[in-house]
């Protein structure tokens, strides 16, 4: 069987001259004072750049606020985690018990945080040119599919804009319920427009993922309802 730490090495194909900074990357605050959170700020700075930096020369009509939305939907928490899964970097992040025993190898913000120590990692062991060249591997597909800025706008304001335009009220949001324990709790939200009879329901991890949620499942119910008007 493949030591998960050597398939991790396979897959950011590069090799570590010094094996103690990827032990570090590896190692959550959970276990040690000497873990790998100064990494992460390191790597969070660079990524940003190098993002930065590849789309500006590749959306060169962009706006600056296109660019940042661009840039946001590249680097933010939840594509940082998917990279990680892609990796199967959880099986080789050294977690204290608890972190063990809640799920720590699975959850979005340490998989997105070990993902940018990582990267702060490589920065330390080889400088900056194998940092940027395994950035540009990891987003290889997503910077070669970039959507227009337009579709990166959230669903809140995107839903906000809607209403705007056919002289609506804004909608509100209300939380319903909020169950399971402290540390892994869902909120379930329900989005209404006055004059609008259809109510529509999110459920996510935290209050401002559900609002989105149901935010985005009320626009899509007013323009089903344009389109069979």
């Amino acid at each position: 069987m493949i030591d998960p730490v050597d398939r991790l090495l396979e897959r950011l194909d590069y090799r570590f001259d010094d094996p103690r900074v990827l032990e570090e990357a590896l190692t959550h605050r959970s276990v040690s004072e000497c873990n790998n959170e100064r990494l992460e700020f390191l790597g969070d700075s660079i990524l940003n750049f190098v993002i930065a930096s590849e789309l500006f020369f590749l959306k060169q009509d962009a706006s600056e606020g296109a660019l940042s939305r661009l840039r946001a939907s590249l680097v933010n928490r939840e594509t940082l985690a998917e990279i990680g899964r892609a990796l199967d970097l959880g099986d080789c992040l050294r977690l204290g018990s608890g972190e063990k025993k809640s799920g720590g190898r699975r959850r979005d913000s340490i998989l997105s945080d070990s993902v940018e120590s990582i990267l702060g990692a490589v920065y330390m062991d080889g400088g900056y040119a194998p940092c940027r060249d395994l950035i540009l591997r990891l987003y290889a597909e997503r910077l070669r599919s970039l959507p227009e800025a337009q579709e990166l706008k959230d669903p809140k304001t995107r839903l906000q804009e809607y209403l705007q335009s056919s002289r609506h009220n804004l909608p509100s949001y209300e939380v319903i319920e909020v169950s399971g324990k402290a540390h892994q709790q869902i909120f379930d939200v329900e989005c209404r427009v006055d004059g609008v009879e259809a109510v529509t329901r999110g459920s996510a991890g935290n209050r401002r993922r559900a609002e989105q949620i149901a935010a985005k499942a009320m626009l899509e119910t007013l323009l089903a309802g344009e389109t069979e008007q």
